[in-house]
């Protein structure tokens, strides 16, 4: 799939995957050093520190990925990944600004753009939505609606687990709906791609609005809760 955004490249307006992936890599590294490795994210309890060191674990450590989805292996992978997080910070945040090993398959051109992509914006609003002053930011219309194709094609799945039905509605202009999961009672929820994807997350600082019975948004939302690595994970790995 190519996306048009222009000014990204010096060329011409093609933009792939690949570069939406980059620059949200680059620009969550560039946060991450701002911020430092203190500062709480909106993933479960992670401090910046540790999700830095899950995603240097995530590239370059294939033997902790069945970990990630909870098990018997979850030990495993919190002992990696807590290793890695005993790191120099600088160096972490650089390990993970330099991209994945070159034996990984995150290297690889299609897993970096279709797999990447969604890792490192929702991380990037971890980040961004940890402190209680955040304001949303303005995503281009490619990555919009690189996003509304993945709630698209992988709705079903994120939504399993919640009583009734769920319908997507967008609000940046493009006016595009989608039924994510059929049942009874429905609700909608509106709001940008990059909201809605958050929500599918578990996350819970968004700007959406629902519309259906207070029962049954209040079912939704604690449905959703405690699925938001879960999720991220079935995802990417």
């Amino acid at each position: 799939m190519v996306f048009h955004l222009c000014g990204v490249t010096p060329y011409d307006d093609t933009v792939s995957a690949i570069d939406l992936s980059r620059h949200e890599r680059a620009a969550l590294c560039d946060l991450l050093t701002s911020v430092g490795p203190k500062q709480h994210t909106q993933c479960d309890d992670w401090t910046t520190r540790e999700l830095a060191a899950h995603l240097v674990v995530r590239e370059g450590r294939p033997d902790t990925a069945f970990g990630r989805l909870g098990g018997p292996l979850a030990a495993w992978t919190e002992k990696v990944e807590s290793d890695a997080a005993s790191q120099d910070y600088e160096k972490l945040v650089g390990l993970v600004r330099s991209g994945p090993p070159i034996w990984s398959a995150f290297r690889m051109p299609w897993m970096d753009g279709q797999l990447n992509t969604l890792e490192y914006y929702v991380h990037h609003e971890d980040v961004r939505r940890g402190t209680a002053d955040w304001q949303p930011r303005e995503l281009s219309e490619d990555l919009q609606d690189f996003i509304w194709d993945r709630l698209r094609l992988q709705g079903r799945v994120w939504f399993n687990g919640v009583p009734g039905g769920v319908t997507l509605v967008r609000n940046d202009g493009n006016g595009s709906q989608h039924k994510a999961k059929g049942g009874d009672p429905m609700i909608t929820i509106t709001g940008s791609p990059g909201e809605l994807v958050l929500v599918a997350m578990g996350r819970r600082e968004t700007k959406v609005s629902y519309d259906g019975t207070d029962a049954a948004v209040a079912a939704f939302r604690e449905a959703m809760t405690g699925t938001q690595d879960d999720h991220l994970h079935l995802d990417s790995d």
